[in-house]
């Protein structure tokens, strides 16, 4: 690209080679710096923090929100000072964002795109939010992250785990925290192998829309790959709360083991119906009946009770890992309110401080600036110990936990127990891997909006 080109974008960097959690800061001049959309001008910048507060997935999403106004005040230089204490990157001092103080609105997707857009719409347009973060849906998550690309502003993504949302979706303005269903199904099927044998015959039922269809997608390569056989694989409509008719087909498939692609509100409900119906005291094909959630969260642990004992899942983050950033967030977010976060909650925690973050190191709040501060981004503290924003499509890259349900927890929160933690190198892919789009899975450019 040519310097021309650089400073049409507003970019100009003055040398190539960043070493491991450093960034050459991005130089802005007055000569070369072009309009981008919702410049602050005064002494506040506005994030927007979109979550569902209402739908299937509200109990995540109020845990996105605590989470946010929690990174603000730590941003604002308010409370303990959180993960700006464990942070590897030591550009955020606690004086905001560049000097200007971190102001939010809320939205509420309802756990629907078209809503999830309107409301970040409404945030950009009316609020000058500059930067949009959450989402408990990966389909929300899409929407809005092309929404902010023709609008020329970040989108820091929440709980999103399709495949999608960084492989044919992906959007330069664009960047995922969380991991992805590919990664779960690495992680998941030697853990699987080893506790349930390489015979097996799966059923899936699968939540009807992009996130569903990427996770039954991925556990079924996974799980073939080791040798076990697909039985069926059924759709279920999202706003479904009763699965009682999903469950008798599966006594009568042959099948012994049921794959839930479900989560939040439709896990808890498929998981309560499976259990009802006495699966997991059955034996078929000479096997114990098992029950696989592929997507687990304390939250939806909590609301399935008893019923998660021994089913076995993955997770981004738990709140029981031993790293350093990790105790201080469970420190400050259980002295604030009085329980451990959420991995929905840590992974919107550290969006909101990886954007802060990326800011101060570019010097400025344009979002291509940004781009360029975050791409091979290499970084420790913020609880799911060393992890890299890979610059090819601006996925994070990390270990994976795989979880089983306690089977003696001692309160709500302990309900999940930490299996194994798989290292990143065993959830790696190639940036251009079929399931992530192929060849033709691009991120386009950078769009600074105005």
């Amino acid at each position: 690209m040519s310097k021309s080109d650089l400073t049409r974008r507003g970019v100009l960097k003055t040398s190539a080679g960043v070493g491991a959690g450093l960034a050459l800061p991005t130089i802005f001049t007055a000569s070369s710096a072009a309009a981008y959309t919702n410049e602050p001008t005064g002494g506040s910048v506005t994030l927007g923090f979109n979550v569902p507060q209402t739908g299937p997935y509200a109990d995540e999403g109020n845990d996105e929100l605590l989470a946010q106004q929690l990174a603000v005040e730590h941003l604002n230089g308010e409370g303990d000072g959180g993960c700006l204490n464990t942070f590897t990157s030591k550009a955020l001092k606690g004086n905001g964002i560049l000097g200007k103080k971190v102001e939010f609105v809320t939205g509420d997707t309802q756990t629907k795109s078209d809503a999830a857009r309107a409301s970040a719409k409404a945030m950009i347009e009316k609020d000058g939010a500059i930067m949009i973060n959450g989402g408990s849906s990966s389909g929300v998550a899409v929407a809005v992250q092309g929404l902010c690309q023709e609008a020329g502003v970040i989108f820091m993504a929440g709980l999103t785990h399709a495949n999608d949302t960084t492989g044919k979706d992906r959007k330069a303005n664009g960047f995922r925290h969380f991991f992805n269903a590919y990664m779960s199904g690495a992680a998941l099927a030697p853990v699987l192998a080893n506790e349930m044998g390489k015979e097996r015959r799966a059923y899936h039922l699968t939540a009807d829309y992009n996130w569903g269809w990427t996770q039954e997608e991925s556990i079924v390569a996974s799980t073939e790959a080791m040798g076990w056989e697909t039985v069926n694989t059924v759709k279920t409509p999202l706003a479904s709360t009763d699965f009682s008719a999903y469950i008798t087909p599966v006594l009568n498939s042959g099948a012994d083991v049921l794959v839930l692609n479900h989560y939040g509100g439709n896990m808890v409900n498929s998981l309560s119906n499976a259990i009802q119906f006495d699966l997991l005291s059955k034996q078929v094909n000479g096997k114990d009946f098992k029950i696989v959630v592929p997507l687990y969260s304390e939250l939806m642990a909590a609301g399935a009770g008893e019923n998660i004992k021994g089913v076995l899942g993955s997770m981004n983050y738990n709140w029981q890992l031993d790293n350093e950033g990790s105790k201080q967030f469970v420190k400050s977010f259980g002295e604030k309110y009085g329980k451990p976060p959420s991995n929905s909650a840590q992974t919107c925690y550290a969006q909101v401080l990886l954007y802060a973050d990326a800011c101060e190191r570019a010097g400025t709040f344009n979002p291509c600036g940004v781009v360029e501060a975050l791409e091979g981004f290499e970084f420790d503290g913020l609880g799911n110990g060393p992890t890299l924003y890979r610059a090819e499509d601006h996925q994070c890259f990390k270990d994976v936990l795989v979880v089983r349900g306690a089977q003696n927890p001692t309160t709500a929160y302990d309900t999940l127990e930490i299996v194994e933690i798989t290292p990143v190198e065993q959830v790696t892919y190639a940036p251009n891997h079929p399931m992530f789009g192929g060849d033709e899975a691009t991120l386009g450019t950078c769009n600074p909006g105005a």
